[in-house]
Formats: C-alpha cells, sequence, structure tokens
C-alpha cells in the first residue's frame, strides 16, 4: 500500500469531500444515517455560524493511493477552556476505513495541531462540543441513531483504544416505551409533587418564541454549568441551533415548568427525523424531499421521539421537577401517537437524572464514550 497524503480542507468541494466520506465508508451499515448535506453545509460556514467566534478549527482528510481513507477535525473551543480553565483542544468527525495506520496517522496529526496550538490534552469526539453530537458509540450497535446522535462501526472506537486514547467518560442513553408505561405508584407521586410545589408545565409559546428562547437559555445555561464538559450557549449560538430545530419542533413536545410565572425547567424533544432521512442518502434533491414527505406525512414512519435536554435550575432541584416533565411529555407522546422515547444523552456519573429515568421505567440501550490522551508527548511512529 502506498504512503498516506494527509489533506486540508480548503476549498467547498473539499468540504463535500469531507462531509460525505462517512456515506462511502458506511453506506453498507443499515443503521447508518447519512446527515443532510445541505444542513452540514451550513453548520461548517463560518460565516453563518456563530459557533466558529468562539472556536477555532481545522479540517483534515487522508489519502491513500488516490482514494480518501478517513478524515478529522480539530477545534480549540475558547469557551470551553475558559468555563474549565484548561488547555483542552478536541478532536472530531473522525471516521476512517478500519486500519490502524490511518487511524493513527489522523490522530497524531490531529495532536500535532492542538500541541503547537499550546493545547494540554487531547479529548473527542466532539463535533464540535458537548453542544454538538459527540462521543463514540461502543454499545448499542443494532439500531440507527436518533436525531442529532453519532453512530459509528464497531471498530472506530477500538482503532483509538489502541492508538493510546483513554476513557474519560461515558454517556449513556435511555428508551423509554409505551408498552411499558408509567407505574401508577410513580403517577400519583409526581401528582402530589406538582400539587405541593405549585409548579405549572406549559408547552412552548410560539407566538412569544423569542421570549421563550431567551427564558429557556437562562434555564439552559444555570441548569448545567455544574456538568462535566458543559459549554454554555451564548445568544446568538443559541438562537442559531433554535432557529434549525425550529423546523422540526412540535410545541407539544417542548415543555417548560413555571413557578409563581416564572420559568425554572424546561424538556426539550423532537421527532425523531432519522427513522425519514436514513431513506435519503444526505440529500433532499432530487428525490429526498419526495422520500421524505413519504416517510413523514403520508405514511406516517415516525413512531419515536428524543428527549434532548432537560434542565432544571439549581435552587429548584430535587424537588421532583425532572420527574414532573418526565411523567409530562410521555403522556403527551402517547396522546400524539408516540410509541417509544430515547432520553439521550445522560452522563454516566448523573445519579439525579439517571434515576428519574429509571424511575419512570426506562433501561439504558445505548453506551457512547468520549476519550482522551494528555499532549505532553506527541505519540511516536
Amino acid at each position: 500500500m502506498g504512503a498516506i497524503e494527509i489533506v486540508e480542507v480548503e476549498s467547498t468541494s473539499q468540504l463535500k469531500q469531507f462531509i460525505t466520506l462517512p456515506n462511502r465508508l458506511y453506506g453498507h451499515d443499515p443503521n447508518y444515517v447519512a446527515p443532510l448535506l445541505s444542513e452540514r453545509l451550513e453548520f461548517f460556514d463560518k460565516k453563518k455560524n456563530p459557533f466558529y467566534r468562539y472556536a477555532r478549527t481545522k479540517l483534515i482528510m487522508a489519502r491513500r493511493d488516490g482514494q480518501l481513507v478517513g478524515r478529522i477535525a480539530t477545534c480549540i473551543n475558547f469557551t470551553h477552556n475558559q468555563v474549565h480553565a484548561e488547555k483542552a483542544g478536541f478532536f472530531g468527525f473522525f471516521d476512517c476505513i478500519d486500519d490502524l495506520q490511518v487511524a493513527t496517522t489522523l490522530l497524531k496529526v490531529a495532536m500535532i495541531n492542538l500541541k503547537k496550538e499550546g493545547m494540554e490534552i487531547m479529548r473527542g469526539p466532539m463535533n464540535f462540543s458537548t453542544n454538538h453530537e459527540c462521543a463514540f458509540l461502543v454499545e448499542g450497535f443494532d439500531s440507527p441513531p436518533v436525531v442529532m446522535m453519532p453512530h459509528n462501526p464497531p471498530y472506530l472506537p477500538k482503532l483509538a483504544e489502541q492508538f493510546g486514547l483513554k476513557k474519560a467518560v461515558d454517556l449513556v442513553a435511555y428508551k423509554l416505551t409505551k408498552g411499558t408505561g408509567i407505574s401508577q405508584r410513580i403517577s400519583s407521586v409526581v401528582e402530589r409533587l406538582q400539587k405541593r410545589s405549585s409548579i405549572h408545565i406549559r408547552p412552548i409559546n410560539m407566538k412569544d418564541f423569542d421570549n421563550e428562547l431567551e427564558r429557556v437559555n437562562k434555564i439552559y445555561n444555570s441548569a448545567w454549568e455544574q456538568n462535566w464538559g458543559f459549554v454554555p450557549l451564548y445568544e446568538d449560538e443559541f438562537r442559531y441551533t433554535a432557529r434549525n430545530l425550529r423546523q422540526v419542533l412540535d410545541p407539544d413536545l417542548a415543555l417548560i415548568a413555571e413557578h409563581d410565572g416564572n420559568a425554572v425547567g424546561f424538556l426539550l424533544s423532537l421527532p425523531d427525523i432519522n427513522q425519514a432521512l436514513i431513506h435519503l442518502n444526505g440529500r433532499l434533491f432530487p428525490t429526498g424531499l419526495i422520500k421524505l414527505l413519504w416517510h413523514t406525512k403520508i405514511r406516517n414512519k415516525i413512531d419515536g421521539i428524543r428527549v434532548i435536554t432537560l434542565g432544571v435550575i439549581p435552587e429548584f432541584q430535587r424537588r421532583g421537577i425532572d420527574s414532573m416533565l418526565y411523567t409530562h411529555i410521555f403522556n403527551r407522546g402517547v396522546e400524539k401517537g408516540y410509541q417509544w422515547a430515547e432520553l439521550s444523552w445522560i452522563l454516566e456519573t448523573n445519579e439525579l437524572m439517571r434515576s428519574a429515568a429509571e424511575q419512570m421505567g426506562a433501561h439504558v440501550y445505548k453506551r457512547y464514550r468520549i476519550m482522551e490522551t494528555p499532549l505532553y508527548t506527541v505519540a511516536p511512529d
């Protein structure tokens, strides 16, 4: 085999190759969902995506014998390093053929780039932060990922381990099904808690969307600030993300918990549009839009939701508001005809959220892993 050539993405055509490479690598996997090319192009557009105001990134591809065989990205997230008082560099968008030499070359190039930037540790995969897709899938390869969750072949985290990356933390995804239901005991407890605490739960008001975003943004940055790896979302980035999510948002699946008229918690969930996107191969045109409509509006194929985030401001935590929100979203989901929900992701160490999920009858069915390595020395050849 020939030598591995490293190519830094500098043009639109190279960016499209970077984005679509996993389609060729994993297209044979029935559980792989290709991202929409148009959405990814906008995500990587530094003029449109405010994330890049707070980060510096580099996109890299590996070529051997004229064929692209892998990709990786590096990211220095200024907000993360300021909040966590560390010099962490991140790798993400890491995909390659099942070849240790290719994986080693890509990871080593990422390490060298981050080391040159003064970073002391490399962590990932992050695409590009905990507010985006992150971590290797390490358990639960037998079903497609839900919306905005990653998927990779089993060999990829193994290659990372062989290279020398070590586990930093695991993330878990819970599944809750209509058939499992919520026990009458839990429902009664939640109802009593809600009455006693004067908590009112309502759907998001789409007619007051801008003000609702401001309320939710404050809760988000307050509720999660003590969590491992949390990166706050500034208003411009939060609104950019919300604008994209609004296209698939069902207001009945986005809940706000109020106390005396003040928002103290929220839950965001989305229909699992991956159940439609899996048929498009990353493209809406020329026939993808028809397929999307067929698998959503016409055949009503989407039967699950993903609970993306649940947050309660610190002074109202441990009052059962998380269980109230879970119960409400379960009941609303059943009313709307959904059969199951994924609650993801949750830090394996977050006992409060895991306990609330398990009390609802949910069980862990997928596990993800973030890995890291110090950058004091770069791995030898």
